[in-house]
């Protein structure tokens, strides 16, 4: 029986990645972003190349309930998400009190409020069901405190956090949880953090950067393994999140204060 998988930032970057990969691997999709034209245009796209079924929800994350409002809409299609990409999500570049609260708030409500809501949702259902899985996307800025993209590094801490502890209290029924921890990655981050001067994603320094494609394989596999949470894009990542172990706290988030100000 085909599986279903429903990702959410599906449009572009590691979002679009998955449904592509999950395409090419049987998957009928269920994508979700806020650019309506961009689903329709990789809906008829990946359905024309590998004969699945895709369907379409344009739902704007950042609005209250827009979770539930999600799950109402695969319920009144009889439709069990046995893979759930928790991926949409978002950063503010700049001094905490110089960005809009507004911004910030939104930020909170896409990367966090409704990841738990759609995570709660459809966790309960596989449950019931004892089969699913569930990749949440943090970050590796979610193993250490960033400023100047503080409320960012802070849900991405909160994600990683989350998905490990359901990862254990979910193993014994069968499902299957994953935090992913990408580093620098093909994304339109940048460019909607208004940072584009991001440490490892200068100009002339593209070598960095990992292929969402890449991201998106290494956490599939990493899923099959049942692994609690996956760092992908190389040793530098590794070193990275594995600072705080060799390191005073203080010292580490001192010295990426002086990385990450832009005079």
């Amino acid at each position: 029986m085909t599986k279903t998988a429903l990702i959410t930032g599906a449009s572009s970057g590691i979002g679009k990645a998955f449904a592509e990969e999950l395409a090419q691997r049987n998957y009928n999709l269920i994508i979700v972003a806020r650019s309506n034209s961009l689903l329709v245009e990789l809906k008829e796209k990946l359905e024309s190349q590998y004969g699945i079924k895709v369907t379409v929800i344009c739902q704007d994350l950042s609005l209250p309930r827009a979770g539930e409002s999600i799950f109402n809409q695969v319920k009144q299609e009889n439709i069990f998400v046995d893979l759930l990409v928790n991926n949409a999500g978002f950063g503010d570049y700049g001094r905490f009190t110089d960005r809009t609260l507004s911004k910030q708030l939104d930020m909170i409500q896409v990367n966090i409020t409704a990841l738990v809501e759609l995570t709660y949702l459809f966790l309960q259902e596989m449950k019931t069901q004892g089969k699913g899985e569930i990749i949440n996307v943090s970050s590796i800025a979610g193993y250490q405190p960033l400023p100047y993209l503080s409320v960012y590094a802070a849900t991405k801490a909160f994600v990683l956090s989350f998905s490990e502890a359901l990862w254990a209290e979910y193993k014994s029924y069968g499902i299957k949880i994953l935090a992913l921890c990408p580093g620098p990655t093909e994304s339109k981050f940048p460019e909607v953090a208004e940072f584009t001067n991001f440490p490892g994603m200068e100009k002339g320094n593209q070598s960095s950067i990992a292929k969402a494609e890449d991201v998106v394989k290494n956490a599939l596999s990493a899923l099959e393994k049942s692994q609690a949470n996956v760092v992908t894009g190389g040793i530098g990542n590794q070193i990275v999140v594995n600072l705080s172990r060799f390191f005073p706290r203080e010292l580490i988030v001192s010295g990426v204060e002086k990385q990450f100000r832009q005079n």
